[in-house]
């Protein structure tokens, strides 16, 4: 059962308003009062139980019923204005959803783009570009983690955080720049921690083993200990291991494991001290480890994506699927957060503060012997009067360091009005080091530049500093105990320098200094508000309207030399305004849930990133690139038709499209969809649980997932050799799902892909594989997977 988590303070409140309405006419979804609700499905559990008859299931839980910290305080999600989705705890544990991978379809409008654990692109309601500033912010409780700055590689470093002991995701849709400032274009994510419980013990442990088909062998195992420490203090601590099993085969030498195999691991500790009611203090440490090897991408045909069945060097049948490689991929990432939070009840209002200091380390290997290898044969041949055959592979470690504070005075609830200030500041720096290495083909043996006089072949550093300050406020009016209405501003200040540092064999070859460094610096203000109005139909149904306004920071590029007059010597903060109406609501018997809504995104000067030519040959830089616009509608509904079976469903329509041709090295035009997002998205859930006897429960699921076609990146030499985009098709996947909880313990078997769909997520860029062909990365094969999990 999902676990309903209130405070006495929010479910007080909802009480009085229900009795304010209790002599209101109720409509079709009006519904009874919270309290009521939450003593009638607690009865209705117990009476069930003791008859030994199915009770209800609450695995996807009602507006009613959430609480939610969306808003930086604590609200009930029937009462704030805006698309959430909340993925409960409940349900992260049944459905074994342990990455964004394995929850996105049970939110609507959000996908992602994957073909590495720890490379992960996030998508909200169409809101991308496939540039390399991130559109959604991701947050650990208060903390922002990845960099704000579009020069770190956010966009595609979306933290993906393991989901074990975590209370629920928070999935904010649409422009968040008031309280939670850049990069919330599209929406914000939160993973909402469990705090440390006073007083309380608890030990839990889990374990899981699943196969994948045509690949190899998972397994898993965390564990979690809560420890109070006195009547004030309360410790708790957990720690997981997952290997993830891979599934492509390479073309070319034996490198002795799975293409795609990663290990994933970390843990995370947290101290509460609460002397009192009026103070308490929370210190976090979270640390993920992410071990992975190539990506999850196989050799596919340019038109049709379908996997290669012969090897296109030796012209041997293959099976499965494949990829070449002629020097193994890696690709590293660490998570590292550390987070302090005190809260301090003034008595008028409540004074928060959270500090936070987070690095994300990426040590990342990519055999780039297609692109680079004929040049640096060429060179080494001409200089060093070899006979080799040598490519090249390019190693690029990341390191992003962020320090945060926020300081925040919110008022206590009330009936009237509401309001909250606050102020930010942010300090982040981020270090790139790309490095060409050469190796022999045939052995796979590093070959060292320093024997032909090289110190490097070709090396760059690309160094950047970003700091922000900000200051926000909000509030909220009732103007009647049904109507109320609201809004924020924020006030945002950013200024970032770049430095830039090529050096190697390669710059006197071009008859340029080695190092040749170049530099750059911008300053920018941005203004961001949002205003809403909110009206109960019913005792807890409502409709809702909110207009929001979110950006994402500009920036600085450095000028190589002999740029041309195009070369964008900065790009400015693209900005997206979102108009939108929803609707919630549920029937008096709780047996149907409705939660939807429409909305209309208009998004100018969008953030592309393209390849510009220069002395040095094309040099990658941002730029601003026009408009575009998203039309949308999402609907999340539940039907209990009978004590123990549920019915849900989330889906999402979104019209995304460019309004504006874009610079011609990024290759989008006028009307051209927005990339990886399908029109229609459509989620399935079917669930049913029994009592067996004692504390015994029994539970059976199954989800069907349908994506429509969808566009890949814009890609011109796709469309120059085509003459049209590419696409990728529709697909369908079905997952089931069934277990028994005896209440300290608990077995559940999963399978997920079960018609073992080669649904895809991503198509790399053309030219970039052998011959014509390109690489696409597919949803998992099917997979097979049992857990068992204990606990008191």
């Amino acid at each position: 059962m999902v676990q309903i988590t209130t405070s006495g303070q929010v479910m007080n409140r909802a009480m009085r308003r229900a009795g304010m309405h209790a002599g209101a006419a109720v409509m079709a979804l009006a519904m009874p009062a919270v309290a009521a609700a939450a003593d009638a499905a607690e009865t209705a559990a117990q009476d069930g139980a003791a008859q030994n008859e199915p009770v209800r299931v609450e695995r996807v839980q009602n507006p009613a019923d959430i609480v939610v910290t969306a808003q930086k305080r604590t609200e009930l999600l029937a009462e704030i204005p805006q698309s959430i989705s909340v993925v409960g705890e409940d349900t992260l544990e049944r459905q074994q959803a342990r990455s964004f991978s394995d929850y996105a379809e049970l939110v609507p409008s959000l996908s992602i783009t994957q073909s590495n654990p720890g490379e992960t692109r996030v998508i909200l309601r169409g809101i991308n570009t496939g540039s390399v500033g991130s559109t959604v912010a991701i947050y650990v409780d208060d903390t922002p983690f990845g960099s704000s700055s579009s020069l770190g590689n956010a966009a595609v470093l979306a933290g993906d955080f393991d989901t074990f002991d975590l209370q629920r995701v928070e999935v904010l849709r649409g422009p968040q720049g008031t309280l939670y400032g850049s990069n919330s274009l599209g929406g914000v994510i939160r993973f909402v921690t469990n705090r440390p419980a006073l007083g309380e013990y608890e030990m839990r442990a889990q374990a899981g083993v699943e196969f994948v088909d045509g690949g190899g062998t998972g397994w898993s195992g965390n564990a979690l200990v809560n420890v109070p420490v006195g009547d004030t203090i309360a410790i708790r601590a957990s720690g997981f291991y997952r290997r993830q099993a891979g599934f492509v085969d390479i073309i070319g030498r034996d490198f002795e494991k799975e293409a795609d195999e990663a290990d994933i691991y970390g843990g995370r500790i947290s101290a509460l001290f609460q002397p009192s009611d009026a103070l308490s203090l929370r210190l976090t440490a979270i640390a993920q480890n992410i071990r992975a090897g190539s990506p999850s991408s196989y050799e596919a045909d340019p038109v049709t994506k379908q996997p290669i069945t012969t090897d296109p060097f030796t012209g041997e049948a293959l099976s499965g699927l494949s990829r070449v490689e002629f020097f193994p991929d890696d690709n590293d990432v660490d998570y590292r957060l550390y987070n302090g939070t005190l809260d301090f009840d003034l008595g008028f209002a409540t004074l928060t503060s959270v500090t936070s200091y987070g690095t994300l380390e990426q040590d990342q290997t990519t055999d780039n012997t297609i692109g680079f290898g004929p040049t640096v044969t060429f060179v080494y041949q001409a200089l060093g009067g070899r006979t080799d055959t040598i490519g090249a592979i390019l190693a690029a470690p990341l390191e992003q360091e962020k320090f945060t504070q926020e300081v925040r005075l919110s008022s206590q609830d009330s009936e009237v009005f509401e309001w909250q200030v606050g102020g930010y500041y942010t300090d982040e720096k981020v270090e790139l080091h790309q490095e060409l290495i050469p190796f022999v083909q045939d052995t796979g043996e590093l070959f060292d530049p320093t024997l032909l006089g090289f110190a490097d072949l070709l090396t760059l550093d690309l160094n950047s500093d970003y700091e922000e300050i900000a200051g926000f406020a909000n509030a909220e009016l009732h103007i009647t105990p049904r109507w109320e209405v609201g809004g924020g501003i924020r006030y945002s200040h950013n200024e970032q320098n770049v430095v830039q540092i090529e050096q190697g064999a390669f710059q006197p070859l071009q008859g340029l200094p080695s190092p040749n460094i170049t530099d750059g610096e911008s300053s920018e203000n941005v203004f961001t508000w949002s205003a809403s109005t909110r009206y109960e139909l019913g005792d807890l149904s409502s409709v809702y309207a909110r207009v929001a306004k979110g950006y994402r920071p500009g920036g600085p590029n450095v000028i190589p030399p002999g740029a041309g007059p195009d070369f964008p010597v900065q790009y400015d903060a693209d900005t997206l305004i979102s108009y939108e109406i929803g609707l919630r609501g549920e029937t008096a018997d709780r047996s149907f849930a409705f939660d939807g809504a429409v909305y209309y995104l208009d998004w100018n000067d969008i953030l592309i990133f393209g390849a510009f030519d220069s002395a040095i040959g094309p040099v990658g830089a941002n730029d601003n690139g026009g408009g575009a616009r998203v039309y949308g509608a999402e609907v999340s509904a539940t039907l209990r038709p009978t004590a123990g079976l549920q019915l849900a469903i989330n889906g999402a329509y979104n019209d995304a499209k460019l309004t504006d041709d874009t610079p011609p090295v990024t290759g989008g035009l006028d009307g051209d969809e927005l990339p990886y997002t399908p029109k229609l998205s459509t989620t399935l859930s079917l669930d049913y649980e029994w009592a067996l006897g004692g504390d015994a429960l029994a539970f059976v699921g199954g989800d069907v997932q349908l994506i429509s076609d969808q566009s890949a990146a814009f890609d011109p030499a796709y469309r120059a050799t085509f003459g049209r985009r590419l696409d990728l098709d529709g697909y369908e996947k079905v997952d089931l799902r069934a277990g028994v909880d005896f209440g300290a313990f608990s077995v559940t078997a999963y399978a997920r892909n079960l018609t073992n769909s080669l649904g895809l997520s991503n198509v790399g860029e053309f030219g970039t594989r052998p011959g014509t062909l390109v690489s696409a990365s597919p949803i998992r094969p099917r997979t097979i997977g049992l857990s068992l999990a204990a606990g008191f």
